[in-house]
């Protein structure tokens, strides 16, 4: 049974997620505050693995360095987010006043190519391309527990944004049609910003498909 800690980071609120299973641990887009990381993971006595990304903007990545240097794990990142994590203009850290973000040194980065299941802490996830929010945006499936990771691409009542450098209105919606709703209605869907949701509610309310 996997334990997900949900911890709004930054200016943002963008959603970090830490998965646990036992004493291992996955970090899911650390964007922001990574001291409120290290004092989850310290004080519940945490041992992480991996950090996953589901995309490159700079509020879910503005803490990756320091998260990663601090914890020496690999990195899952899909392909068409490697420009996002070298860039700035890209990645929109520049744009939005912050420190720029230039992660040169990809040598322990594990590049996803396409939907891919990954064995994390003993643990099956499949990883589902879900581009539109940007290019190589990804969500993180568990089966078994009912849990899909859905990064900006599906949010209770709403949709990523799509007005941003790559973004792609018409590739999102069939992202989430194709990708998403096709998982079972009761899975829990824990997006990049705001409460979690349901394949289900969102089938039935959200309004960009209703």
């Amino acid at each position: 049974m996997l334990k997900i800690y949900q911890v709004p980071l930054g200016d943002y609120q963008t959603n970090c997620y830490v998965i646990t299973v036992d004493e291992r641990c996955l970090i899911v887009d650390p964007g922001d505050e990574a001291h409120k990381i290290f004092t989850y993971i310290k004080s519940n006595n945490l041992i992480p693995v991996a950090i996953l990304l589901t995309h490159g903007h700079f509020d879910h990545i503005g803490a990756l360095e320091e998260v990663k240097a601090k914890y020496d794990v690999p990195v899952y990142v899909h392909k068409r987010e490697v420009e996002f994590l070298q860039n700035p203009n890209v990645n929109l850290s520049i744009q939005a006043g912050r420190k720029a973000i230039e992660i040169t040194d990809l040598t322990s980065y594990n590049i996803i190519e396409s939907d891919c299941e990954l064995n994390l802490m003993d643990v099956d996830f499949s990883v589902l391309h879900v581009p539109g929010h940007s290019p190589g945006s990804v969500a993180f499936y568990n089966k078994q527990d009912g849990v899909v990771i859905s990064g900006d691409a599906l949010f209770k009542g709403s949709i990523g944004r799509t007005d941003l450098i790559y973004g792609d209105h018409n590739e999102l919606i069939n992202s989430i049609n194709t990708k998403l709703f096709i998982l079972p209605a009761d899975t829990i869907v824990y997006s990049g910003h705001g409460p979690a949701t349901t394949i289900e509610e969102e089938m039935r309310t959200n309004p960009f498909f209703n």
